[in-house]
């Protein structure tokens, strides 16, 4: 069994890992910043070592400073949590190569994923449904891209391979422009990612974000924990998410969960992750998975009664799953609501010393946060402070206990998006269930 981990990430997720850590009896290293030496899981932590000053790219995305704090400390392994270097192929073969375990998949699984034409070569041999595209790369013959984009139909849209978090994309709605905007793509997907690279996709005009919580261990084992929606987006960031996805039927869970759980057996996928999926007219079409831990786990945890995190320390320690397809039943429905330091009008980050702290409880109610009264939300870092989760056997009676949940909610000292989270609950499509992905941004006026 793994003794000691450290826990490469800060703020609420830094927090889940310990308490899992702590749970399974193993102990913990904390690494921070010198911005975060009082953050709460800092404070509770075995043992923490500062990794460098307050920016990101001097201390958490400090590969040879993380590796160094796990060699002072004697760990054994690094989970490395969602963001920072968590789907960096190079620091999972790092950590591995220094002889720690990576807390997540192999590198090559990584990598592969990362790579978006990769990824979905891999799901159609899977039988994971696609988009339909260019099945490759876009080369530099002209003809061959307008016939490729004349066959897939109008709007189309022009993705960077190594992409993500919204970035290195471009809707194309006619010939016209077509050659321009993929030359567009290919040279910020070159500045930004360091792969130019691009490829070609039917674009969905108003689909929702529907994705699939699958868990793998090392001895051929792969199970899914059905889906999420996580449509209400803001600039290609969720804003709310919630489990199980409004409208899908037993059967299509049944049918695309077993799918993406045969192809983490098929690629020797070892960990938790996610397959993201566009949904529209009743049809899924993969766009990406997630090689990590996702931030709103917690609404599966809840219908599920799984503790992700526990299983993926497991299966990083060599055990088997703990459970099988069989024993996976949805019981419920959960909703997920980011609490941001930002101002809930124009969403400016908003950090500050938290003066006044009320978190609210009772039946069906889950808090995800590191803050605490007298802590000073620093600038340096994502706005997202807290998540608040909340049950109910039905998805109106989860949405109602949100709604309370909100209300007893105060974070005094700086703003915070809790007006606008809100809005959305009262919000008559969003109660509806199946809002599109362009719902809040039209609704915002953005």
């Amino acid at each position: 069994m793994i003794d000691k981990i450290v826990i490469a990430n800060r703020g609420e997720i830094a927090l889940r890992i310990l308490r899992a850590c702590k749970e399974l009896g193993i102990k913990t290293v904390a690494v921070h910043s010198e911005a975060d030496r009082d953050l709460k899981h800092v404070l509770l932590a075995d043992e923490s070592v500062c990794i460098g000053p307050a920016p990101s790219a001097d201390s958490y995305l400090n590969i040879p400073a993380l590796i160094s704090a796990a060699e002072v400390t004697d760990s054994m392994a690094i989970h490395p949590g969602y963001g920072f270097l968590s789907e960096n192929a190079d620091f999972a073969e790092r950590v591995e190569n220094s002889g720690f375990i990576f807390i997540g998949p192999k590198a090559e699984t990584i990598r592969t994923m990362g790579d978006k034409v990769a990824a979905i070569e891999a799901m159609k041999k899977a039988g994971v449904p696609t988009v339909p595209g260019s099945d490759g790369p876009i080369d530099g013959n002209a003809k061959r891209t307008k016939e490729i984009a004349q066959r897939i139909g109008y709007p189309v849209i022009i993705k960077a391979a190594g992409g993500g978090g919204g970035r290195g994309m471009r809707v194309v709605h006619s010939e016209a422009s077509l050659l321009n905007s993929v030359a567009m793509t290919k040279a910020e997907a070159e500045a930004a990612f360091g792969n130019g690279t691009v490829y070609m996709e039917k674009y969905l005009e108003n689909p929702r974000h529907v994705e699939f919580q699958v868990l793998a261990d090392t001895h051929g084992n792969a199970v899914h924990l059905g889906e999420r929606d996580c449509s209400m987006q803001r600039r290609h960031q969720k804003v709310v998410e919630e489990a199980p996805a409004p409208g899908i039927t037993p059967e299509q869970r049944a049918k695309v969960g077993g799918r993406c759980a045969e192809a983490c057996r098929q690629i020797g996928y070892r960990g938790a992750g996610t397959f993201e999926f566009l949904y529209e007219n009743d049809e899924f079409y993969f766009i990406e998975m997630n090689t990590r831990v996702q931030v709103e786990h917690p609404v599966t945890e809840m219908v599920t009664g799984i503790d992700i995190l526990r299983e993926q320390i497991m299966i990083a320690a060599g055990e088997p799953l703990s459970f099988t397809q069989e024993d996976v039943t949805l019981r419920g429905h959960a909703v997920e609501c980011r609490i941001n330091a930002e101002d809930p009008k124009n969403f400016m980050p908003s950090p500050g010393t938290i003066t006044q702290l009320h978190v609210p409880g009772g039946m069906g109610v889950r808090v995800e946060s590191h803050i605490y009264n007298g802590y000073r939300v620093p600038p340096h870092y994502d706005s997202m402070i807290g998540k608040l989760i909340t049950h109910g056997d039905t998805r109106e009676s989860a949405i109602a206990r949100m709604r309370i949940a909100l209300a007893e909610m105060v974070i005094g000292g700086i703003k915070c998006n809790i007006p606008l989270q809100q809005e959305i609950m009262k919000d008559a499509a969003f109660q509806a269930g199946g809002a599109n992905i362009h719902y809040l941004e039209e609704k915002l006026g953005l």
